[in-house]
């Protein structure tokens, strides 16, 4: 039996010692008593807590800056559109007449409640109007714009377009609309729009391209033949011939556009699902007996939104020039719908008026501008491959 030594290393201890030492040691576990398995098995101190991938991919949006300040600024413009009609109105949000409040937001009385002739609804702008409430006691809260997408300047000395003044800031256009206003209001419709017509088409490019990649096989080859034969169709004689049956309307074109705005999507999502469905998580679910619904709608789909969710930004901006094209083209929304579109028609006719096509100009470009960096922003986000 080999001899142990002490720590210092001068010579060999005796069978006494080590019987101490092991006495000791025997001593020190029973005070110390049992270590639990968690405890043993902890992480080291220091180390972060292991993060979902939803949250990695929102660590890496984060930082890229210019992605998410483009965000934050287009979230503020979705939030100013929204309150549209608070910040340009040409009807009051609260008025006070001989002791009585009203909202003229919610219902606009006649005029002849405040001392007028006609039981058509208030003109506030009218003098008359506008005398009656600056008598004491009466007044009324505007919005800071004090005109709406469709009102117009009945009591203008100049010709129109005008250019901006202290009434308006941006002048008005051929009709003596305000620009504020027409802006502010068809920001609004664009963005809507583009919000319907990329929902739609997200939900039925990821239908037919989850139904062709799953499947495979002669259903995928047939699809792909009646989609080529589909996308064959010249859409833009399809919206003229329909624009020249039916009156135009916002429901007309969502109708219309989404018949075609899948199609780039269902590519996408197909290549994914041919990818995802022979990996070992999608045999193992066949193998459980899930049914084929269930493997595409649980684990399949999940597995597949990378590239839907990357292309969505882009796809709102081509919704919004698409609906910009087709108003200029006289092929949109109807005239008394505020639109982008036909604020650049009506720069193109006067081009002496700069504050038409400059404004809109500047709106549709940094609208585009947002749209791809929060765009570049997803697709880096959502690459694995970036730590």
């Amino acid at each position: 039996m080999t001899a142990r030594h002490d720590v210092a290393g001068d010579g060999p201890v005796g069978p006494a010692a080590s019987r101490a030492i092991v006495d000791a040691d025997a001593r020190f576990v029973d005070r110390a008593g049992p270590q639990p398995l968690g405890e043993a098995a902890a992480a080291p101190v220091g180390r972060a807590p292991p993060r979902s991938p939803n949250r990695r991919a929102w660590d890496r949006f984060t930082r890229n800056r210019l992605g998410l300040w483009s965000l934050w600024l287009f979230g503020g413009l979705l939030l100013l559109s929204a309150c549209a009609e608070l910040l340009s109105n040409d009807r009051p949000l609260l008025a006070r007449y001989e002791g009585e409040l009203f909202m003229p937001i919610v219902s606009n009385p006649p005029e002849t409640r405040f001392g007028g002739d006609f039981l058509t609804p208030t003109e506030w702008s009218d003098p008359f109007i506008v005398e009656q409430f600056a008598k004491p006691g009466n007044w009324m809260l505007r919005a800071p714009n004090h005109h709406s997408a469709n009102s117009t300047e009945y009591f203008a000395k100049g010709a129109f377009p005008a250019a901006p003044d202290a009434n308006h800031w941006l002048g008005t256009d051929q009709v003596g609309r305000d620009m504020v206003a027409r802006l502010l209001y068809g920001f609004r419709v664009s963005i809507l729009f583009a919000f319907a017509l990329t929902a739609i088409g997200l939900v039925l490019g990821l239908a037919a391209g989850a139904v062709q990649g799953y499947f495979g096989g002669r259903l995928d080859l047939t699809m792909q033949r009646l989609i080529e034969i589909w996308t064959s169709i010249p859409e833009l004689y399809l919206l003229i011939i329909f624009a020249s049956i039916f009156q135009p309307s916002i429901g007309l074109l969502l109708v219309l556009l989404s018949l075609f705005g899948w199609v780039g999507l269902s590519d996408y999502t197909r290549a994914e699902f041919l990818r995802n469905r022979s990996l070992e998580f999608v045999k193992a679910a066949r193998a459980l007996g899930l049914s084929n619904a269930q493997i595409i709608w649980r684990h399949v789909l999940p597995n597949s939104l990378t590239p839907a969710i990357t292309f969505l930004p882009f796809r709102m901006g081509a919704a919004i020039l698409s609906l910009v094209a087709l108003d200029f083209l006289g092929l949109g929304v109807p005239p008394d719908v505020p639109s982008l579109g036909d604020l650049v028609k009506q720069g193109k006719a006067n081009l002496d008026a700069w504050w038409i096509i400059f404004p809109t100009f500047t709106v549709l470009v940094v609208a585009m501008l947002l749209l791809t960096f929060i765009g570049d922003a997803l697709r880096d986000a959502f690459d694995t491959r970036k730590s």
